[in-house]
């Protein structure tokens, strides 16, 4: 059987900032498990990864508002939460399908460790901002009391910034290795993995980071040896010269052309920037084929109809 990693962005759970609540995102989870359904039907066992930053932002943020009366909760902490959570309703969400649909398998969510190296350039220049926005005085106050790094934001407050370091091992990746040759479908490596890193002594703890989640999904698709990697996204096919007169959209490229986008700086940071690298990732650690299109596509994508294909 075929094997796919699917990595979903945080638009499959959060259509928009007037559906945020968990009945809004279950049905969006529904909608987008359709999808990932309709190809589980043409002979593919799935993986699923998906983000969480929005519902860490919804913890950190209750956390502060009840900080007064309760414990504040880490950024680990709220990784694991949000894991779960999610991994619930898309667990459930499957079962629900397959009932309908008379498919004989089951799903399984795998809160994931993922190993971060200590020594990592990310943790010297933190760059990813979390939280809510504070005025200076408690931006202060944070910095001196919790040793929080924070930068100020486009002239809209202050928020704490914390550091992306690349993944470099899946901790729990024989348990979702085991999952798979049992015929489940698996849901792993939620919001990039909970970063951990290895002590001396070799003990894992957590730290406060945040992991790309296509980065760690391209590393979970290159240890399952998935015969696709897809990433959905808000678009249905990639394009250069994004919003210019002269945009295009892209049906196919090879590794090297998407490198050479790369570095023409087609693909900016803060959008498709990670999914491109990510692809590149997984190709350059033995995979063959990488999708990127929305999730409404899933199923024509898989069957060559739309979507962009990345091939070495």
């Amino acid at each position: 059987m075929k094997k796919a990693v699917i990595a979903v962005g945080g638009n499959s759970l959060i259509k928009d900032k007037n559906h945020q609540s968990v009945p809004d995102q279950y049905a969006a989870v529904c909608e987008t498990v359709k999808h990932v359904t309709g190809m589980i039907e043409k002979g593919y066992n799935v993986v699923m990864t998906h983000g969480n930053g929005p519902q860490v932002g919804f913890i950190l943020r209750r956390s502060e508002i009840s900080s007064t009366e309760l414990h504040e909760v880490p950024l680990d902490s709220c990784g694991a939460d949000t894991q779960g959570a999610i991994g619930y309703q898309i667990q459930q969400a499957f079962y629900n399908e397959f009932k309908k649909r008379n498919i004989q398998k089951k799903a399984a969510t795998v809160v994931t460790q993922v190993l971060v190296d200590r020594e990592d350039p990310a943790f010297k220049t933190p760059t990813k901002p979390i939280g809510s926005f504070m005025q200076k005085e408690e931006a202060d106050k944070k910095v001196k009391e919790e040793g929080w790094n924070i930068k100020e934001d486009a002239g809209r407050g202050y928020r704490r910034v914390v550091a992306s370091p690349m993944p470099k091992e899946i901790i729990e990746i024989d348990a979702i290795k085991k999952l798979i040759d049992s015929d489940f479908i698996v849901i792993a490596v939620g919001g990039g993995g909970i970063p951990v890193l290895k002590k001396e002594n070799g003990d894992l703890v957590g730290t406060a980071a945040v992991i790309d989640k296509d980065f760690a999904s391209a590393l979970l698709a290159a240890n399952v040896k998935a015969d696709v990697f897809m990433i959905t996204t808000g678009v249905e096919k990639v394009c250069i010269n994004y919003n210019k007169p002269d945009q295009k959209t892209i049906d196919k490229m090879t590794m090297a052309e998407a490198e050479k986008y790369l570095a023409e700086g087609q693909f900016p940071a803060g959008s498709m920037g990670p999914k491109i690298q990510a692809a590149i990732m997984f190709l350059k650690n033995g995979g063959e084929k990488v999708i990127i299109t929305s999730p409404e596509f899933i199923e024509k994508a898989i069957n060559g109809e739309t979507g962009t294909v990345i091939t070495k």
